[in-house]
């Protein structure tokens, strides 16, 4: 595979992976792609705990994929970015490995049952600040003018390691693009998930980096209230963007925010929260970029911090 020749460096042999998880024993996550497994790959003489994403062409994802997020991934450091260790392409096989996320993804602190798991308002604040400042870096912080449209932004997508860092994970469908073309616009089909995915993308085909901005609205709105927008409630109302929106522009947002936060909240740091979550789900023309979204995330930590 000649495409593979300039991360050959970040080739793992497969029978080293196989190796390190015990022949793909521990499953620890599951979706479009295939499966993640848990393993510890020996690397310069000492074991490192690595997460391991074997790709099943049969569950959508394939090798564009793979080639895509190995290419997006390999030229990062940053520590809200998830780390690319490295990858194997033996055969049939499509394997990627990554830095291990200790805590598990976002989204599973918000699914049903997982009371013992709740995240604190000022754990969820730091979250978000961190997962700003990963997409601010893809959309404003790359070199030459490069720009990085994740495209596929949700609670799912966003890990936290042990010290509770948050990194922004799965760039398979990512599109790289320069800051000096229209905008960064891209020509794309109307991909993502759904319930995440900005209303402009299925009418126009384009995507810009307010796309994400609007994806990462809706994971805002998801902290504050501590239910995921693809999922029925009790209540039959899914948390949607217009949803949101209604109860933010009526002033009646307290009837869905999460109640184990309430006595959490300083006032002050709330209304900017989610004051910029709603900005977010404007129009595209209306809505903010990524850099601006960081800045008020950072002042609503300090405004919650000082409390």
């Amino acid at each position: 595979m000649s495409g593979m020749e300039k991360w050959k460096h970040l080739h793992i042999p497969f029978a080293d992976i196989k190796k390190a998880t015990k022949d793909f024993q521990k499953e620890i996550g599951r979706g479009g792609y295939g499966t993640v497994y848990e393993g510890n790959l020996l690397i310069s003489e000492k074991y490192m705990k690595v997460a391991v994403k074997r790709l099943n062409e049969k569950y959508g994802q394939g090798l564009k994929e793979f080639l895509n997020e190995i290419d997006l991934l390999s030229g990062q450091q940053h520590e809200n970015l998830i780390t690319l260790i490295g990858y194997c392409d033996e055969g049939h096989e499509r394997i990627i490995v990554y830095e291990f996320a200790e805590r598990g993804s976002l989204d599973i602190y918000f699914r049903f049952g997982n009371a013992n798991d709740t995240l604190t308002w000022l754990q969820r604040l730091k979250i978000v600040v961190d997962a700003a400042r990963g997409l601010d870096h893809l959309h404003n912080h790359l070199q030459k003018k490069q720009v990085i449209i994740h495209r596929d932004i949700k609670s799912s997508n966003i890990l936290l390691d042990d010290r509770w860092v948050a990194k922004i994970s799965d760039f398979g469908l990512s599109k790289s693009t320069f800051s000096d073309l229209d905008r960064s616009t891209v020509i794309t089909h109307a991909c993502g998930t759904h319930g995440y995915v900005e209303p402009e993308v299925k009418r126009t085909f384009t995507a810009t980096k307010k796309s994400d901005v609007y994806s990462f609205g809706m994971v805002l709105f998801e902290v504050l209230c501590g239910r995921l927008c693809n999922l029925k409630y009790e209540d039959a109302n899914t948390l949607s963007a217009e949803l949101a929106q209604a109860h933010y522009v009526h002033d009646k947002l307290d009837d869905i925010i999460d109640p184990t936060l309430k006595e959490q909240m300083n006032p002050d740091a709330l209304s900017k929260f989610s004051a910029i979550a709603y900005k977010c789900l404007q129009a595209r023309k209306q809505r903010p970029l990524m850099n601006v979204v960081k800045e008020e995330l950072e002042e609503t930590l300090k405004i919650q911090v000082r409390l």
